[in-house]
């Protein structure tokens, strides 16, 4: 599907529902479909260049009550959109029988076919009950949250001129590769001298590179580094003392990857799509915190559908990277809306009550 907000047979219809309500009506259906969204300005990172963000969609109605859910399926982990739709059409009959997300966690393994049926099941249970995932999870609901806005990688002259355009935001976020990391981040922050500025290296780095960048880090007031070293090669930071905390994005994905991780890391990056929902996602939050761990959260180029549930765990995060929409030509009808760098939820109707 491309080019198309939402699928006709995901449409929420209250005439539709209340009557289904009245019959008393018991049956589960489930719906998948593939969605292409074309991006506003390609998006460029060390392992490459993105123009558009494809995503799963999974809608799952009962007694005519639709759930919803996305992900997006990145192929750094192997992983695509027609994947995703054979792994959740594989299970089609236990998800219709009545599948619920603890079933759910043993049943598939994690990523952004999990994430979307996951997001699904909560948003139907929610929409079921008449109630929201904030009332089910015994929390409040999503408040305006600061976001990073990304500095895509690109000439340090181009980064600058990106970075100078969201100067006064609060939050940046630079991608950065091995190519002099230290001018590309040295360009942005004299663009931006008052952000909070993270750097991203996206596994492109050696353990002499990152040692070598220390000084050019701190000089450049970086708050937090994100996956320096390749996943599978962490094991290099032990010992490692950085002058500026190193966070786990592609090397954590579940609770699963926190004992291997230990004394390695210093904050993880918890995204929906790499946990496999937000079931799991709010496992490792609780995970992480246990270890006393800065938290980050994160998304990858995607819908304010996928954004939605993610709220839920920046709200309790210490740095929140949900800009994911905001590269997008055009959002879903209801989606976030950014004001100078904080990123308002949703509209109450898209996803979760």
């Amino acid at each position: 599907m491309v080019g198309r907000r939402q699928k006709d047979g995901f449409k929420h219809n209250a005439a539709d529902q209340a009557e289904a309500r009245a019959s008393g009506m018991t049956l589960r259906n489930l719906a998948v479909a593939g969605e292409r969204w074309p991006l506003e300005t390609p998006f460029r990172i060390a392992r490459g260049v993105r123009t558009e963000a494809d995503v799963v969609v999974v809608g799952l109605s009962q007694n005519g009550i639709l759930g919803s859910g996305e992900g997006a399926p990145i192929v750094r982990y192997g992983d695509s959109v027609e994947r995703c739709i054979a792994e959740l059409e594989a299970l089609r009959g236990p998800i219709e029988a009545g599948m619920n997300r603890r079933e759910l966690l043993s049943a598939m393994k994690p990523g952004a076919a999990r994430n979307a049926l996951d997001c699904a099941l909560w948003d139907l249970e929610v929409r079921l009950a008449g109630t929201n995932v904030a009332a089910l999870i015994g929390t409040k609901l999503p408040t305006d949250q600061i976001t990073a806005m990304t500095i895509s990688l690109d000439a340090p002259a181009a980064m600058a001129a990106a970075a100078a355009r969201v100067a006064s935001f609060p939050l940046l976020k630079i991608k950065v590769n091995a190519d002099d990391p230290a001018v590309q981040i040295a360009a942005v922050r004299a663009a931006a001298p008052n952000a909070t500025l993270i750097a991203d290296a996206n596994e492109s780095w050696s353990l002499d590179l990152l040692r070598a960048m220390q000084p050019a880090l701190v000089a450049a007031r970086i708050a937090l580094l994100e996956q320096p070293l390749p996943a599978g090669e962490d094991e290099a930071l032990r010992g490692f003392s950085p002058l500026v905390p190193i966070c786990a994005d592609e090397s954590c994905h579940t609770t699963e990857d926190l004992a291997r991780l230990d004394g390695l890391y210093q904050a993880v990056n918890i995204k929906l799509d790499k946990t496999g929902g937000l079931t799991a996602a709010l496992e490792l939050l609780a995970a992480v915190r246990a270890r006393g761990l800065t938290v980050m959260t994160g998304c990858m180029i995607c819908t304010s559908l996928s954004i939605a549930p993610a709220f839920y765990i920046a709200a309790a995060a210490d740095f929140s990277d949900l800009d994911g929409p905001t590269w997008l030509a055009k959002d879903r009808d209801g989606g976030v809306v950014l004001n100078r760098g904080i990123l308002m939820p949703p509209a109450a109707g898209l996803w979760g009550g």
